[in-house]
């Protein structure tokens, strides 16, 4: 039985005219926020962090913004998205490991659920209460089978996308289908997800100006591109084939040329190996699927920067760009699923099969260029897996000196939760879970010194993490403790636990304590997919 939801109750008592976050002026200026997700994308997938993929309207962001380097997700979807929207770990939320399929629930209770619980407080939640509106479309992927769970029942004002994880971006279908509301809604003929997505939220955003054009609001815009299967369209596809016919090996090299270019990282540092076979190895058949594989993801990247220059573009219009706050991410880092070196034709990409997820895949190979310079990828809790590009752009609060700059402190999901309530003036409800984060509000701003001084912690399927400072402890399910000093090893590539076995010790110990008092299964993992299994076998 889940517990009444009685928060819902005490945020809206203890609300009133809210009061504006420091330095932010009377409550009419309290800025609006947007968060932009992108799903599945590499490290260095955008032009402002390295990518040869042409991304000018996302570039831009950061050239009149901020790039954080040390931004951590949870490694995956669902997970990423729990704790982005309450500020919580992922299994404070009942998503520990991944929501439920459809049609398929775990019926089981706590932080392996499979749904979004009941005691969590999500941003939406806390924003309303304090006089924002609150607006999503996109992937929803924190439960489809619980209507309790879904966007309007969760704070938002209006919502319209898909519940589930992966859908087809032409026409999704079954029980992958779209959303308005709470009610299904068909796609018409020239439907496109990423298209739609943006449209829907300009709708939204034209609506709260017409009828409630004194109110702030929160648009929480989650696209699923350019997650499998890889659906781009014909003219964005056709703008990289046969630019990936070098390989890995150059896409990588390229990339890390950039990257010294721009300043993103300091100091030097050992990039991780490329993990596909020897490019000239393969055969030409195999080289040019690979390139139609990379070229079609760097179509779906190509849609998702026209989507954002159009919703920038509206912004700007309606005069509302200045003082809203606009955090772009990733949910995790390049996917690998596929295979090593990924599935799907030319054929497959220009003829794709509909209402289906089947489709082309990127694979490992190319997963770990898009990475470019971290070891692994999705799943995982190292530096591939776990670490985001984010950007911030808030003209009204970050200083001209500033823009195009670089936030090197470090910072996680949980904190965008406390960002909102700071900016919002919100309250939070003192009977949820108390959230984990800090307001970026200070890094935003300028302010010296980093805003979290205690250690933070991952796990997701059995991999695990905890980074004090600059002291990083991380393992793969079933294998040792690794250490690394990120300092000087941002790409984890020389493993200190043997040198320091007595910090290896404290930090373990920190993680299992933090781990125990969060319901995270250790040593055996949890994993939904052999629950799953095992239920049918029994």
């Amino acid at each position: 039985m889940q517990r009444p939801r009685l928060w819902l109750v005490a945020v809206t008592a203890l609300w009133s005219a809210p009061a504006a976050p420091a330095g932010a002026g009377d409550a009419a200026e309290r800025p609006n926020l947007v968060v932009i997700l992108v799903d599945d994308m590499g490290f260095s997938d955008v032009g402002c962090y390295g990518s040869e993929i042409a991304t000018p309207h996302i570039d831009a962001l950061a050239a009149n913004g901020l790039r954080f380097t040390e931004f951590y997700n949870s490694g995956r979807c669902c997970p990423t998205r729990a704790s982005l929207l309450t500020g919580l770990h992922p299994h404070q939320t009942g998503i520990g490991h991944m929501t439920a399929p459809p049609g398929q629930p775990l019926g089981i209770e706590g932080p392996y659920q499979g749904y979004l619980n009941d005691e969590c407080v999500t941003i939406p939640e806390v924003l309303r209460p304090a006089g924002y509106r609150t607006l999503m479309t996109g992937k929803w992927h924190l439960g489809v089978d619980r209507r309790e769970c879904w966007p309007l029942q969760r704070g938002f004002d209006r919502y319209y996308g898909g519940l589930s994880g992966a859908f087809n971006y032409f026409e999704p279908g079954g029980d992958r289908g779209l959303t308005e509301g709470n009610d299904p809604v068909a796609t018409g003929p020239d439907f496109y997800a990423t298209d739609a997505f943006t449209d829907r939220a300009i709708d939204f955003l034209q609506e709260t100006g017409e009828t409630d054009g004194d109110r702030p609001f929160f648009l929480y815009l989650a696209y699923n591109a350019p997650h499998w299967p890889l659906n781009p369209k014909v003219e964005d596809f056709e703008r990289y084939r046969g630019r990936y016919k070098d390989g890995w090996a150059a896409v990588r090299a390229g990339r890390l040329a950039k990257q010294q270019e721009l300043g993103l990282f300091e100091g030097e540092f050992d990039p991780a190996p490329l993990v596909g076979p020897e490019w000239e190895s393969l055969t030409d058949k195999q080289r040019d699927d690979l390139d139609a594989r990379m070229a079609a993801y760097a179509g779906c990247l190509a849609a998702i920067d026209e989507n954002v220059g159009s919703l920038v573009a509206h912004l700007e219009r309606t005069g509302e760009l200045e003082n809203t706050l606009i955090l772009f991410l990733s949910d995790n880092g390049a996917c690998q699923e596929g295979g090593r070196l990924g599935s799907g034709t030319e054929a497959t990409i220009r003829n794709p099969p509909l209402r289906t997820t089947d489709g082309p895949r990127l694979g490992l190979a190319w997963a770990n260029a898009c990475n470019t310079p971290f070891r692994l990828y999705k799943h995982f809790v190292h530096e591939g897996g776990a670490c985001t590009p984010l950007i911030a752009h808030w003209p009204a609060a970050i200083a001209a000196d500033r823009r195009g700059g670089f936030v090197r402190e470090l910072a996680y999901l949980p904190d965008v939760m406390a960002t909102a309530v700071d900016l919002a003036g919100a309250t939070y409800p003192a009977n949820a879970p108390p959230h984990a984060g800090a307001s970026l509000t200070p890094l935003l701003t300028g302010e010296p010194g980093p805003i979290h001084d205690e250690p933070l912690f991952w796990e997701h399927e059995g991999n695990a993490a905890v980074r004090d400072g600059d002291w990083k402890l991380v393992r793969e399910y079933g294998q040792p403790w690794e250490l690394y000093d990120l300092a000087v090893d941002r790409t984890e590539m020389h493993d200190l636990a043997a040198a320091e076995p007595d910090r290896v010790a404290d930090l373990a110990a920190r993680w299992e304590k933090w781990a125990t008092a969060t319901g995270v299964a250790f040593p055996e993992r949890f994993n939904m997919y052999q629950f799953l299994n095992q239920q049918r076998d029994r």
